[in-house]
């Protein structure tokens, strides 16, 4: 059992570390507020001073503000619904027998570590391209037009391009899980005559309830900063523009950092709600 002593020598240690964190989270989250208070046109008199709370009454009452909301949780939503189906499909498929089977493997969890800037000019230049795209190519093989993707489904082709991202990751969770199980439980089941569709639904599923869970978080906290697959693709237009993306615009396009620090105010405003909504509702998995 640890004693006193070593407990205050490991509070000693780990402190440089904690306070390090702190002041990478605290100092942009500092200056984020402080600016957002603030009239900072770098480019066009920079410091124009205090203006209270103009900026956040200007951002929430642009007209791009709730469409870059809408937005941003049909891609959240999408995404997520997309990853979570597929996912469990791949795990429960990777996890039967099969020849090269570590193979198959590395090439599904591979795209997730291709960057996002390159998976979005491989699908914008090589998938959706209306003349050379190899949709094009198959739309023109059943005798149909081919779709002008990123300007005709611009959000459906967003949700697909990041789903391609992150349903490897999901896979390797939902996989990790998978292999969990056990296998007794599944063969007394069959044994008693239970089809398939029942032991997925009443003895697979509920096992994957928390790996879901991990899944459906860590996935949210970073699908809500999604901005280098729309900024390569669509470039905001066409419905995408996110809220990160709206933020984006009005700090580097048109130069006004303290109408941006509001909207990034309002950003984390929305990350915390989004947040403690899913742990409401699938959270309480993780003390199952």
């Amino acid at each position: 059992m640890a004693t006193q002593h070593s407990r205050s020598a490991a509070r000693v240690m780990m402190a440089p570390a904690v306070v390090l964190l702190l002041g990478w989270m605290l100092v942009p989250l500092i200056m984020t507020l402080y600016f957002s208070f603030k009239k900072y046109l770098p480019l066009r008199g920079g410091d124009l001073g205090w203006v209270g709370f103009d900026n956040y009454v200007r951002f929430v009452t642009s007209n791009a503000f709730w469409p870059s909301v809408q937005a941003t949780l049909v891609i959240v939503g999408g995404v997520l619904v997309i990853t979570v189906i597929f996912g469990i499909c791949l795990a429960l498929l990777l996890d039967q027998p099969m020849w090269g089977q570590g193979i198959v493997r590395i090439l599904i969890i591979a795209p997730f570590f291709v960057m996002p800037t390159v998976s979005a000019l491989v699908w914008k230049n090589m998938f959706m391209d209306p003349v050379n795209g190899l949709f094009a190519h198959l739309w023109a093989f059943f005798g149909a037009a081919p779709i002008e993707w990123l300007s005709q489904a611009s959000l459906q082709s967003i949700v697909l391009i990041v789903s391609w991202q992150w349903l490897p990751f999901a896979t390797l969770i939902l996989l990790t899980a998978v292999q969990s199980l056990d296998g007794e439980q599944l063969e007394a089941a069959e044994m008693d005559g239970a089809p398939p569709l029942s032991r997925f639904w009443h003895i697979i599923l509920p096992h994957l309830s928390r790996a879901i869970t991990v899944v459906i978080l860590i996935q949210t906290i970073f699908l809500l900063a999604i901005f280098a697959e729309i900024f390569v693709t669509t470039g905001g237009s066409f419905g995408t523009k996110t809220l990160t993306y709206l933020i984006f615009q009005r700090v580097l396009e048109s130069q006004n950092v303290g109408l941006g620090s509001a909207g990034g105010v309002y950003a984390i405003i929305l990350a915390n709600i989004v947040a403690i909504f899913l742990m409401r509702i699938v959270g309480k998995n993780l003390d199952a």
